[in-house]
């Protein structure tokens, strides 16, 4: 009997998609849920053998031998409206700004954007820890990620700028936020058709993902089924990856991944030969 695979995955509502039914199309997955940086850290402590993870910690695990599942992802196009960044001063002012605790990627997201868009290298003041609310931040900036992030008011800020938008029309790319990474050596064996069909299946049901976790989180259906199904993308096709490497080098520039990343993606193993 083939042996568990452990996958890890995140429940925030841009995630659901890529799971639906997963373990009903991958018997043999164990899922565990946590926020995007447990993940990492558990798939780099050899705990996950798969997991969704932020693209920036796959930049800074390929030393460990990650790969990436091919055409899997989490990525906006234009405006994705859960990466923000509230600031309570003009942008180009911002001297101290907090970062969610969420999530790494969108933490260097936000640095990168302010050197490249700003010309500024803040001070990191602080994490905003999950449940805390952005209004109760000091810093002149906070970065908010996730469902969170479709509600805090913008009236109270100076300015708030769409992290994912800001990236497109900084660079004409689209950005990933997430990807699914294995460990190097990992047999997935079927389990990325299962992915595969979750994925349809998930986005085929997506009018149910909205109706189900809308109320929840305090977003009317609409507004769910509309950030599932127009406003994220769930490819990783080459404008993806041509997004993540102009990515990887603006973060290396900044010391916020490793120099010199190249892409690694998962292949099927052949099985042993017999004796």
């Amino acid at each position: 009997m083939r042996p568990a695979i452990r996958v890890g995955a995140v429940s925030y509502l841009n995630a659901k998609p890529l799971y639906y039914r997963l373990c009903e199309f991958g018997p043999q997955v164990e899922l565990t849920m946590d926020v995007p940086s447990r993940l990492a850290g558990q798939l780099a402590e050899g705990l996950l053998d798969l997991a969704l993870i932020p693209s920036v910690e796959y930049l800074r695990g390929v030393s460990r031998g990650y790969e990436i599942v091919p055409g899997f992802a989490i990525a906006a196009r234009g405006a994705v409206r859960s990466v923000k960044v509230f600031s309570r001063v003009p942008f180009g002012r911002i001297r101290r700004l907090a970062l969610d605790a969420g999530s790494r990627t969108s933490q260097a997201l936000a640095q990168v954007w302010l050197d490249a868009r700003h010309g500024l290298r803040p001070e990191i003041v602080e994490e905003l820890p999950m449940g805390v609310s952005a209004l109760e931040s000091t810093a002149d900036a906070v970065l908010v990620i996730g469902d969170r992030a479709m509600k805090v008011p913008h009236d109270p800020f100076v300015e708030v700028v769409d992290l994912a938008e800001a990236w497109v029309e900084l660079t004409g790319l689209p950005f990933v936020f997430a990807l699914w990474v294995s460990r190097g050596g990992v047999d997935l064996g079927d389990l990325p058709e299962a992915l595969r069909r979750s994925r349809a299946e998930g986005l085929a049901n997506a009018d149910e993902l909205a109706r189900t976790h809308g109320p929840r989180l305090g977003l009317d259906f609409a507004t769910c089924y509309d950030y599932l199904t127009k406003v994220l993308s769930y490819d990783l096709g080459e404008s993806e990856v041509a997004g993540l490497r102009r990515f990887a080098g603006m973060a290396a520039r900044l010391g916020l991944a490793p120099e010199g990343v190249n892409l690694v993606f998962h292949r099927r193993r052949d099985p042993a030969p017999r004796r």
